[in-house]
């Protein structure tokens, strides 16, 4: 699935030397806010934040130590969110989430927009440890500062569906769609979810309308597929989980979700996953996942 955050954009709103430097980006207001004490001045201060933040992406073991000497030389908030970006890239998750909401909070009540990312951040990088009520803590702080983004809605749900919070989910997931309508992406979760939450016949009307829109998208005839085996339309189901082999590669997950579909004895289909978590590519801010 899609839905996760470019990798590594910088907080180039915030953490520039000067007001006069700024480029704002998207989800940054316009309203200039001055660097951190004794850096106004600095004129390498942003290159310093986009090289630790290069680092971070690249050798994060190596950016670990380098933004913690700059939190110690004064780097203020860009040094601590190349050290949480670094943590995250490392697999040290759980610091990296901390770190995050701690910057969010730190953060008082300025630049809403940048503090919901932050918290989405957090958000994700709790999925990442497998704390999905953690993470939907934090959406929700991240939600609560914008609630016009469909994809929070959507981190939420899915965090909601790790938890099996079926209705939960499916909730989340009408938001985005309201937001965001015939998104495909959308569509096959919500579908995931209503059969999930064992109502077919709402989980088919969403694979359909999915497939009307993109008829060769897999995830969407694998769910349309497995809601017509729950209502023992067999037929129907072969037809799509064969189609989606001719689709995607031999061996991948999709493949293997279609062979369990048609190796199903009757019409009870095996075991119905979860809608799909994606493999979270770093967090950033400003840019759509």
């Amino acid at each position: 699935m899609l839905f996760r955050r470019n990798p590594l954009w910088p907080l180039l709103g915030l953490f520039v030397a000067s007001p006069s430097l700024a480029q704002p980006i998207p989800v940054v207001p316009a309203r200039p806010m001055p660097g951190p004490p004794g850096l106004e001045t600095a004129p390498d201060h942003l290159k310093r934040y986009t090289d630790c933040m290069r680092l971070a992406r690249m050798e994060p073991l190596k950016a670990l130590p380098a933004a913690e000497r700059w939190i110690v030389e004064g780097g203020g908030l860009g040094a601590r969110h190349c050290v949480a970006v670094a943590m995250f890239q490392s697999g040290k998750h759980a610091q990296a989430a901390a770190q995050f909401e701690a910057i969010a909070r730190d953060m008082g009540n300025d630049r809403p927009g940048l503090r919901a990312e932050l918290w989405a951040q957090a958000g994700q990088s709790w999925m990442e440890t497998g704390a999905a009520e953690k993470a939907a803590a934090a959406q929700s702080k991240a939600l609560e500062l914008k609630t016009g983004d469909p994809d929070l809605w959507v981190d939420r749900g899915l965090s909601y569906a790790a938890m099996q919070a079926w209705p939960r989910a499916i909730s989340d997931f009408d938001r985005a769609i309201r937001l965001r309508q015939d998104d495909v992406e959308v569509l096959v979760l919500r579908a995931a979810a209503w059969r999930n939450a064992r109502d077919p016949g709402r989980a088919l009307t969403d694979a359909n309308r999915a497939l009307s829109i993109a008829p060769d998208h897999s995830e969407a005839l694998l769910e349309r597929g497995y809601a017509n085996l729950a209502r023992g339309s067999r037929d129907a189901a072969n037809s799509d989980f064969n189609r989606v082999l001719r689709l995607v590669p031999a061996g991948s997950p999709a493949a293997r979700r279609a062979e369990a579909g048609l190796s199903a004895a009757g019409a009870n289909p095996p075991a119905a996953p979860a809608p799909a978590q994606p493999n979270a590519p770093p967090p950033g801010l400003g840019g759509k996942r």
